[in-house]
Order: structure tokens, then C-alpha cells, then sequence
């Protein structure tokens, strides 16, 4: 068979520039697109913001012709602007005019109206001022033990040790190093013996927060408990249960505790709520991160007994095409710098256009999901309904992929709060009667549920399907112990409680 040149005829999707672009803006969330919005005005000169008050026809803005492309499909016509220009003064009569400073009148001081950085501090005798809460943005743990590092009165031999336990520590602020390790990671030259170290563990679980350095539960709420006043009622037998006995505390078992102490369930209860008050993590006292702010694109309001979905317009401002540079694009002119201006001119139709889709898709994909969700509005998570990509796909007329998209990293504002669209979407769970129940409401009766129990008897993951079955919504056990460890909920031996 010898090898020979064939022509054949075919069709291919391709995805455009401008279906790219598109794509690209519509998946990205609220301050991804004004970080892309930002660096397209200052990249494309063509692009400017639409300040407060101004109007402009969104039909010139975002206009599909393009006035030297040639084609003559469509034009666009841009009002001409004109620019009126004064004659400014000669330097030195403008420099006249201008008093100096000692000429003009001053009625106040700098530090009547603003707080300057020695002022804004505190007076020595203000005993309830923190500086690391006024002071400390997104401190680590590890940074605010230094800063108390820094201040104790301590010998370099003990700074240096201390510098590796706290190198050791945790988020949580357990140290996760053996003192035989932190021991053997010193210099052998320093000469330090493995009881040095340990004093200077001591010191450093001194530090606050109280309870820090320390390498297990126990040893954690024992330093607690011993920064606590001596004289704070049951102290002793709170140090005597964590002691002894945390193992029986942390499984429940309060008979057993109550036999093992020799005390009775009214004297155990305060016992176990002093220890309720102790951290045990105390490193998340310290630890923060930066916070993350959350925009809503979409903002839901009920208005004459109607709901009303509306584009949250201060999150994304508004472009347009910039006239006066526009009328400056010539139709038969192929200069370097015409041709610069007609592409800079099209990629800013492109941009504004793709920005009004998004926007277009946004609101019909908000606007079913509050149709279909109506019910979570009046009523609460209990009233939600099932809903899968599928049926806003066919809602909107679109596919189920682009859906998707919309509703990734997009946030709706209503008045029960700030949800992203994927939370209104949920399978489904049938119920006796032939219907059908969302699994976000199976989850609201189940916290329902788990709320209104009797804290010395808790229901358990088959009594909780019981008593679903009873309303008439069959769920198996292993789905009931599936829905509730996603709402953090702990197993019913673990919510055991002393009434």
C-alpha cells in the first residue's frame, strides 16, 4: 500500500479567545476577579472604571464591531469629547499667590485631631493593658514564646536550650520532642546534662498561655491547675482526678470515677466543670492566621412577600471603553501604533462583554436556586430540598459543567446568613411516602436531635435512624454515623454528661 496524500472535509470545535476569556472569568471567585480586573485596567489603556454617578450607554461599551476592523458589520460610534485647556501662569506669578507656612493661620495641633504613635500608648499605670493584643496581627506561637524568651532573666547557656524546646513545640503548644533528643541536639561541647534541661523546660511552661510545653493531656492541664489561686475551691481534687483518673474522665465512666474518688455525682459535677474550663490546646490561643474575607456575589432579599436576587455591584466595579482614546483609532490607518490601539480596543470589548456574562449566567443560576430553595428561606435547613447540577442545567439551558463553575468559590448574602451556591445542592434520601428529602435537612434534625437529648442517656447512630424512621425518612445506621461526624458531632459514648 503506498503512502498518498487524501483530502478530507471535517468539522472541529474550537474554543475561542474571547470563549476562553469567558470561561476563565466565570470561574474564578469575587476577589480573583477584581485582582483580574485590576491588572487588566492597568495593562489596557482602552479600559477605565465607571465612576459614581456616570452613565454610559453599555451598547458602546461592550460593542461587538469593531471600527477599523474593516468587516462593517457594526460601528460604534463614540460622542466626541472636548477638552477644554486653560493657559496656566507664568511660575512666578503662581509662586506669588501661594502664602508660605508661616503665613497661615493655625487654630488647632496635629495631636488634638490624630493620635500620633507615643500617644496612642498607654500610661504606665494601666495595669489591663496587653501589648500583644493591641499590638500582635497573625503572631505565631512560636514568635509570641520568643517574645517572652526575650524578656526572662535567663543565663545563654539556658536561652539556648530553651531556644530548642521551644523550636520543639507544636501549634497546639505540646512538645513534640523527648528531652533525650532536645538533650542530644545541643553542642557536646556546652556540657549540658539532661537535668539542665529539664529545669529549663520548667521555666519555659511558665510562659503563656498557660498549660504551653507540655508533652501530654495531663501534664497540660496540671500546669493549668497549678497557675491557678490555692485557694479556688476543689482545686485539690480537680489536680487529684487529672492526675489519677483522666483516662476515666475522658471515657465517661463516672461511676467508676465516683467510686475511685469516694465522692458523690453532686460533688463530682463541679470537680469536672472546673476542669471544662482549661484549655487543651492551649497553642490556639495564640495562633492565628490571616483572616479570610468572604464577598458575596449575590444578594437575596425578600421584598412584598417576594424573593428578590440581585448582583452585589459593589463587588466588582463597572468598566467601559474609555471615548476619548477610542475616537483616536483611525479605520485605514496600519501604523505600529493604530494597530496597538485597535487590538487594545477589541480586548477591552472582549473583557467588558465577558464580564456582562458572567454577570448574565450568575444571575439565572442565583435566581433558580432561590426558586427551588424557597422553602430554606422561610423555614430553615429543615425545609431544604434535593438538588443536583443536573436540574439547574436544565433550568438554564446549560451544561451541567458550566454550572458547576458558577457555583464554585461564589457566595450568596441572605437573610439567614452568608452560603456558598454548592451548599443549596444535596442528593437525596427517600422517605415512606414515596418523596423525597434532602441530605442538608436529614443533617438539621439530626443536630435537632442531638440538641434537645438527655445528656446522661445520649441517643446513639441506630436510635437517631429510629426515630427519622418514625417521620417517615428511612436512613441507615452507617448513613446516620456518616451525616453526623461531617456536623462534628461525637459518637453518643463520648457526649455523655453528668446533668
Amino acid at each position: 500500500m503506498k503512502p498518498s496524500l487524501v483530502l478530507k472535509m471535517g468539522q472541529q470545535l474550537t474554543m475561542t479567545p474571547q470563549l476562553q476569556q469567558a470561561i476563565r472569568l466565570l470561574q474564578l471567585s469575587t476577589l480573583d476577579l477584581q485582582q483580574e480586573i485590576q491588572e487588566a485596567l492597568e495593562s489596557n489603556p482602552m479600559l477605565e472604571r465607571q465612576e459614581e454617578g456616570e452613565d454610559f450607554d453599555q451598547s458602546e461599551a461592550a460593542g461587538e464591531g469593531d471600527e477599523s476592523s474593516g468587516s462593517g458589520t457594526m460601528e460604534t460610534t463614540f460622542k466626541e469629547t472636548s477638552v477644554a485647556t486653560n493657559e496656566m501662569a507664568d511660575e512666578s506669578e503662581w509662586s506669588e499667590r501661594i502664602p508660605s507656612d508661616s503665613e497661615l493661620p493655625v487654630d488647632t495641633a496635629w495631636e488634638d485631631i490624630y493620635q500620633t504613635s507615643a500617644s496612642s500608648l498607654p500610661s504606665n499605670d494601666d495595669d489591663e493593658w496587653d501589648f500583644t493584643t493591641r499590638t500582635s496581627a497573625g503572631e505565631s506561637l512560636q514568635t509570641h514564646l520568643l517574645w517572652q524568651l526575650n524578656l526572662a532573666p535567663m543565663s545563654d547557656l539556658d536561652r539556648l536550650i530553651a531556644l530548642a524546646i521551644i523550636d520543639g513545640i507544636d501549634t497546639d503548644g505540646y512538645l513534640q520532642e523527648s528531652l533525650e533528643d532536645i538533650h542530644a541536639s545541643l553542642d557536646p561541647e556546652l556540657e549540658v546534662d539532661l537535668d539542665e534541661v529539664e529545669v529549663v523546660l520548667r521555666r519555659v511552661q511558665q510562659f503563656e498561655p498557660a498549660g504551653v510545653a507540655a508533652r501530654n493531656l495531663r501534664e497540660c492541664l496540671l500546669i493549668q491547675l497549678a497557675q491557678l489561686p490555692a485557694t479556688l475551691p476543689l482545686l485539690g481534687e480537680a489536680k487529684r482526678l487529672v492526675g489519677d483518673y483522666l483516662d476515666l474522665l475522658g471515657s465517661r465512666d463516672y461511676a467508676q470515677l465516683m467510686r475511685r474518688m469516694k465522692i458523690k455525682e453532686d460533688e463530682l459535677k463541679p470537680i469536672i466543670e472546673l476542669i471544662q474550663t482549661l484549655h487543651p490546646r492551649p497553642g490556639s490561643q495564640i495562633e492565628s492566621g490571616e483572616a479570610e474575607y468572604v464577598v458575596p456575589d449575590v444578594i437575596v432579599r425578600k421584598h412584598n412577600e417576594r424573593w428578590l436576587v440581585e448582583l452585589n455591584q459593589e463587588a466588582v466595579p463597572r468598566l467601559r471603553v474609555n471615548p476619548q482614546y477610542a475616537g483616536f483609532v483611525k479605520r485605514a490607518d496600519s501604523s505600529a501604533d493604530n494597530t496597538y490601539m485597535r487590538n487594545q480596543l477589541q480586548e477591552a470589548r472582549w473583557f467588558i462583554k465577558s464580564l456582562q456574562s458572567r454577570n448574565e449566567t450568575l444571575m439565572k443560576v442565583a435566581t433558580q436556586i432561590v426558586e427551588h430553595q424557597r422553602g430554606f428561606l422561610e423555614y430553615g435547613e429543615e425545609a431544604m430540598k434535593p438538588l443536583v447540577l443536573h436540574d439547574i442545567a436544565e433550568a438554564v439551558g446549560m451544561h451541567e459543567s458550566t454550572i458547576s463553575r458558577v457555583t464554585t468559590q461564589k457566595f450568596m448574602h441572605t437573610p439567614r446568613g452568608i452560603y456558598e451556591l454548592k451548599y443549596f445542592f444535596s442528593s437525596h434520601v427517600s422517605t415512606a411516602e414515596g418523596g423525597e428529602c434532602s441530605s442538608t435537612a436529614i443533617r438539621a434534625i439530626i443536630k435537632k436531635l442531638v440538641a434537645a437529648e438527655n445528656a446522661k442517656k445520649p441517643l446513639s447512630d441506630s436510635k437517631i435512624a429510629g426515630l427519622l424512621e418514625s417521620q417517615g425518612i428511612q436512613v441507615a445506621r452507617r448513613t446516620v454515623a456518616k451525616y453526623r461526624e461531617s456536623l462534628g458531632i461525637a459518637p453518643s459514648s463520648e457526649r455523655k454528661r453528668l446533668l
